[in-house]
């Protein structure tokens, strides 16, 4: 393999976790950068290394690494050196080698997470994808999605929307040799227990270190029993070596000659790792004999209480102890600290303490000396953690000491106060909220359950539901949303909620939450008396049946949809909006039952309001109000008639008077003022015009909602509705000819961070346009990047995801490169397209490759529909270029009827100047016009178009058709057939 230029700094870096068959957005967080830029790097590579594709990266990398290559590891850095313990390494070692599951299983502080990290160090090199560590400590549910999603963020991985974490981890790993350490299961062994047997089941080349004081029970476990350390065998002691080394760190090392007075004080430790370093940080104030004098007054105290294990016991023994030896204010500041889940500020433990914060950080800082607390520097300055065993002993001393209620209290405070904070950082955002996440889900768990505490945890909920939609937990923050409006006390905010939780649904592609929670929302409003909500509210889950009619798994039936638009239209009524303009709905859509009389009279003497009760005592109606809920059933009435052909159940309704019910849609959403409304409303609009035939008006009313959504809010409906217009530009765009916008568009969404996990989704519009305009190294790049993902969701048979698929296999086959076609044409019949092609898309790219190898016959049999016939079953972005090709296929076979062809294709395109160009291109051909034919490269150079412009060229012959071989060559085509030279 010849490499053509050196690779940068950067370049070497990005290689390197290809080969760790690592995705871009898991290569972009690795190394905090964007996945654009990786996948600039990405294109450079396989330019660089000369190498066709993503895999042949892969395995260059592996190919060119060191003589002993060291994985990727991702395992904490203890504070303290590891002490001893050599049989135990080597034991556990070599059951990770040769079984699938091992749990290293012992009492709490006898040195199981220790021991695991020091043995997966080891054994990293066994493991080619590395070894990733889990800390589950943090959990407080044993739900298996909970513990799937602290995987996955260990793992590098964010949510994808419309599947859970488990299937995320679990499509991740299923190609990965690698070692996963879950750490601390005995409190989630629930939710860990099934997450693991999935996870070995789906995953034939991962392992799995568990610690747990107890066995998971899971088929293929091997249970290791993680032993006290050694007390004494052949002169050597790990016991005794601990606690010399722990107890030097103090400044004083004991001497050598009191090794066995230290034996005997560790053997009545029963060698339990975490008492012996309790004891030896008590060493330099005490010395041995204080150290056993206490120790044998606290055994003394424990001896009538029971312990289920003679180690725990230990533990518990060293714990009370060192407690006892606390100053009062320290103990208090040990056991309130103990209610957070991970790190902590001194800032945080004043509030839970309500002690002054200069008293804090001393205290704080005596409990580290203690080795009580753990304590840490971070981006956000420094933070202090108890171990986990020492922090459960806290709560129980909280429970004793009877402060639970007030140190929660605190804790709620500071959390709330916390994503306060957070939410108005501009910088280190991401790393802040991720530290404080659990504490926030650990105080939404005790407030929750306290009636006294809802309006708290109402407050914190939608806070927290904020913040995970903008840390892209889309899922989660639906959750979050849904349980903000269930704790608030007020049904009209829990309305508004809910609508949030609905939209976030949306952003997941999960139409049937979208739905169910829309309704929800009108519930609540009803509660609050807010009929008006409540129509709009009602309205806008019937238009979501028809504008997200492919997100639903359980569509919702034609007479379900009318019904809710009758009953928003009753609650309208009732509500004194009088006026609802729906006469060509009643009239078009007679199915729209209970429509009241005065809803048609008077249609543009504007709204009329009245007082009600409903409405504050008498006041009047907002008229914004009015607005939002004639907004909300125009557009309802405009979805109806199905301008989506999700559901036909309406018959023969004429374009026009769809036409007329969309724009009097858009009529009523511009008066309210809101561009998230407007934009719904155009949606609709953009549909019927599309299938009118109209695609500029299509394209131009598309790129209106994109510049209406460039100050909508940064909220889950705001990124619903501008994903959902930027597939909808981008798809008018290529059926206009304005490939450049369609790009930009396309590359909008390819790098919008709410798809960074589904690369297939992001990516898909983008390798459209790509394709089409013959971008080599974007369609190699992206189409890596499109297979990783769909790869890693199970291969999900998404029938839209056709075209994208359909143009990287155009592409491999323009390159000569039949094994690739071969294999995107599986991926292809995988994605479950329809055998009938109705949406063109298959034969355009079927045609462009038959042009290009010189099969002009084949290509004319492909596309055999004529424009009267195809505008009907080819999808309206689509028909140019469908019409265009059989015009220059028809002009290259030289058949009798080839000039009316090329007439009737250029009325039929229309609108796209692409399409019209290939149509003079084939008209030239016929007239053997060597000038004119030339003349059309202009316009396929000012769209970038590349290769069409090169096709020109070899159609001209001469030396046009050399240079535009050379740039076929450049672009990394193979040499194109000529059946006509000019």
């Amino acid at each position: 393999m010849v490499v053509t230029s050196e690779i940068s700094t950067r370049e070497a870096e990005v290689l390197a976790l290809v080969g760790e068959h690592l995705s871009n957005a898991e290569i972009g967080a690795r190394l905090f950068i964007s996945v654009r830029t990786v996948e600039s790097h990405v294109s450079s590579l396989l330019r660089k290394l000369e190498v066709p594709d993503r895999r042949a990266l892969a395995q260059h990398a592996a190919a060119t690494r060191t003589a002993s290559p060291r994985p990727a590891t991702a395992l904490p850095k203890p504070l303290t050196s590891f002490i001893g313990r050599g049989s135990e390494r080597a034991e556990l070692a070599e059951l990770i080698k040769t079984q699938r599951q091992v749990t290293a299983v012992g009492a709490g502080g006898v040195g199981k997470t220790r021991l695991a990290l020091a043995v997966a160090a080891e054994v990293a090199g066994e493991f080619a994808d590395g070894v990733w560590f889990v800390d589950l400590v943090p959990l407080a549910s044993p739900d298996t999605c909970v513990v799937a999603g602290t995987v996955a963020m260990a793992l590098g991985l964010g949510e994808q929307p419309g599947r859970g974490f488990d299937r995320a981890v679990l499509s991740a790993l299923a190609d990965r040799n690698a070692l996963l350490v879950l750490d601390n299961c005995e409190h989630v062994r629930d939710g860990v227990a099934p997450f693991v047997e999935q996870l070995l089941e789906a995953c034939p080349g991962v392992s799995v270190l568990a610690t747990s004081r107890a066995r998971l029970m899971v088929p293929f476990e091997r249970v290791y029993t993680v032993p006290p350390m050694s007390l004494a065998g052949e002169g050597a002691s790990d016991a005794v070596d601990l606690f010399m080394d722990r107890a030097a760190a103090g400044g004083w090392p004991p001497n050598h000659a009191m090794r066995d007075q230290v034996a005997a004080f560790c053997e009545r430790l029963d060698g339990v790792a975490l008492a012996i370093e309790l004891a030896a940080a008590r060493w330099t104030t005490l010395g041995l004999d204080g150290l056993a004098a206490g120790l044998d007054d606290q055994l003394r105290m424990l001896s009538g209480g029971a312990r289920a294990d003679d180690r725990h016991r230990s533990v518990r023994a060293a714990l009370d102890w060192s407690h006892a030896l606390l100053e009062p204010e320290d103990r208090a500041l040990l056991r309130r600290v103990s209610v957070f889940m991970t790190v902590f500020p001194v800032e945080a433990a004043a509030e839970v303490t309500g002690v002054e914060k200069g008293s804090v950080a001393a205290g704080l800082a005596r409990l580290v000396e203690q080795s009580l607390l753990a304590v840490t520097d971070t981006q956000n300055g420094t933070r202090f953690r108890a171990l986990e065993t020492i922090r459960q002993y806290g709560l129980e001393q909280l429970e004793a000491a009877g402060e639970v209620d007030d140190a929660r209290a605190g804790h709620l405070r500071w959390c709330l106060a916390e994503a306060d904070e957070i939410s108005v950082m501009r910088t280190d955002r991401r790393l802040r909220f991720d530290t404080a996440a659990d504490d926030f889900r650990a105080a939404l768990g005790w407030a929750g359950e306290r009636p006294d505490r809802r309006a708290e945890a109402h407050q914190l909920a939608s806070r927290f539901a904020n913040l995970l939609f903008t840390r892209h937990f889309t899922g989660e923050s639906q959750w979050r949303y849904q349980q903000a409006a269930y704790f608030s006390d007020d049904p009209a905010v829990s309305a508004d909620l809910l609508r949030q939780a609905a939209a976030a649904a949306g952003c997941q592609g999960n139409g049937d939450d979208m739905f169910r929670l829309h309704r929800d929302a009108a519930d609540f409003a009803q509660r609050a008396g807010d009929l008006a909500r409540a129509s709009a509210d009602l309205a806008t889950a019937a238009a979501c049946v028809y504008r997200f009619h492919g997100t639903f798994e359980n569509l919702p039936g034609p007479a379900e949809t009318r019904a809710l638009v009758d009953e928003a239209l009753r609650l309208a009524t009732a509500a004194g909006i009088d006026h609802v303009d729906i006469t060509r709905t009643a009239t078009v859509v007679p199915d729209v039952a209970g429509v009241p009389d005065s809803a048609t009279a008077g249609a543009d003497s504007g709204p009329s309001v009245r007082t009600d009760e409903a409405f504050g005592d008498g006041q009047e109606m907002d008229p914004a109000r009015v607005a939002a809920v004639r907004a909300a059933i125009a557009l309802a009435a405009a979805a109806l008639a199905d301008p989506f052909g999700a559901q036909r159940n309406v018959a023969d309704i004429p374009v026009s008077e769809m036409i007329s019910l969309a724009e009097r849609a858009v009529e009523f959403a511009h008066a309210t003022g809101d561009p998230l409304a407007e934009s719904a409303a155009l949606d609709i609009l953009a549909a019927v015009r599309s299938r009118a035939g109209d695609l500029p008006a299509a394209a131009a009313t598309a790129r209106r909602r994109i510049r209406l959504l460039s100050v909508a809010p940064d909220s889950p409906a705001g990124t619903h509705e501008l994903i959902d217009a930027l597939g909808q530009a981008t798809e008018f765009g290529l059926g206009t000819g304005d490939l450049p916008g369609a790009r930009r568009w396309g590359r909008q969404l390819a790098e919008h961070p709410m798809l960074a996990e589904v690369g297939h989704t992001a990516t898909s519009r983008l390798l459209v346009a790509d394709a089409l305009a013959g971008n080599v190294e974007e369609v190699l790049a992206h189409g890596a990047r499109f297979l990783e993902a769909w790869q890693r969701e199970d291969r999900p048979a998404r029938a839209e995801l056709g075209a994208a698929v359909a143009g990287v296999r155009l592409i491999h086959g323009l390159r000569d490169d039949f094994d690739a076609e071969r294999e995107w044409t599986g991926v292809l019949q995988q994605l479950g397209t329809p055998a009938s092609d109705t949406d063109g898309y298959q034969a355009v790219f079927d045609a462009l490759l038959m042009l290009h190898h010189g099969q002009p016959i084949d290509a004319l049999e492909r596309i055999e529909l004529t424009p009267a016939d195809a505008r009907t079953k080819v999808t309206a972005a689509w028909f140019p270029w469908y019409v265009a090709l059989r015009a220059e296929a028809a002009a290259l076979t030289g058949t009798s009827n080839a000039a009316t062809d090329l007439a009737d294709a250029r009325t039929a395109a229309t609108g796209n100047p692409l399409a019209l160009a290939i149509i003079d291109r084939a008209d030239a051909l016929l007239a053997k016009d060597r000038d004119r034919l030339l003349s059309t490269a202009t316009t396929f150079d000012a769209a970038g178009c590349r290769y069409q412009s090169a096709r020109t060229g070899i159609l001209a012959g001469g030396d046009a058709a050399a240079q535009a071989a050379t740039t076929l060559t450049t672009l990394g085509l193979a040499p194109m057939t000529a059946m006509v030279h000019l």
